[in-house]
């Protein structure tokens, strides 16, 4: 599993505060683990994290190479608000199947098992084969600070979005691309007949760029897409690639 940072919110205004800037419903947290995300003014991914339920405060779990930036941004958003942001020294603990009793189930897919914070030990795995099957896209990987869109890589399919809870950072954009009839780009999962490295092109038939080919793990992928180039066949490194369904 990737490395990660888990800060500490807490403070009387620490849910409405997070409320007015994320993807998802902060509410959700009486229900378990939250996914979302903090957006730029562009309406582009800048950081995906976990937000956990944890008494008088709420745990934010975050990829270890993007916390320190998504603190300091979280920071410049404060302003009077009573919420203080503080690292902690909590291990992230994963494991698959239902969650035991003091775990939470991950949000984004059944697949992908629970998480804890209590400083138990998780278990073996290969999580990357396991997201990738699942077609959960990974921060760094395929979600692309200052350049992906969260409606183009997932966040609806996987429940990191609310469109109810009205204002955050970057919701006029996230609506606007919402309406539209169909999204013209965007990740699919993929599967390959062939080895093919991340970052290759993945070329039509006709020798256009149809993308790149973003995780791989045995032979599945993740894939960023123009969907109006994917009818006919596809390879990448002179892998066959089949597309299997819109993320």
């Amino acid at each position: 599993m990737a490395a990660r940072r888990v800060y500490r919110i807490t403070g009387t205004d620490r849910e409405t505060f997070l409320q007015n800037l994320v993807t998802n419903d902060v509410g959700r947290l009486k229900d378990g683990l939250v996914w979302t995300a903090l957006l730029s003014p562009q309406g582009k991914y800048l950081a995906d994290f976990f937000l956990v339920p944890d008494g008088e405060a709420i745990l934010l779990d975050v990829d270890a190479d993007l916390g320190p930036g998504l603190a300091q941004r979280l920071g410049m958003y404060r302003l009077r608000a009573d919420a203080r942001i503080e690292e902690t020294d909590i291990a992230v603990a994963r494991g698959t199947g239902d969650a035991p009793d003091g775990a939470f189930a991950d949000p984004r897919h059944p697949e992908l098992g629970w998480r804890a914070y209590d400083g138990r030990a998780g278990e073996e795995a290969d999580w990357e084969a396991v997201r990738i099957r699942a077609g959960v896209p990974e921060s760094g990987v395929d979600l692309i600070p200052n350049d992906s869109y969260p409606l183009e890589t997932g966040f609806e399919r996987f429940h990191g979005v609310d469109f109810r809870k009205g204002c955050y950072v970057g919701q006029e954009v996230t609506a606007r691309m919402k309406h539209k009839t169909d999204l013209r780009k965007g990740l699919a999962r993929v599967s390959l007949a062939g080895n093919a490295r991340p970052g290759a092109a993945i070329m039509s038939d006709d020798g256009r760029e149809a993308g790149v080919l973003r995780s791989v793990a045995g032979d599945r992928g993740l894939a960023y897409l123009r969907f109006d180039r994917t009818g006919g066949s596809l390879t990448a490194d002179g892998a066959a690639v089949e597309v299997l369904d819109q993320i």
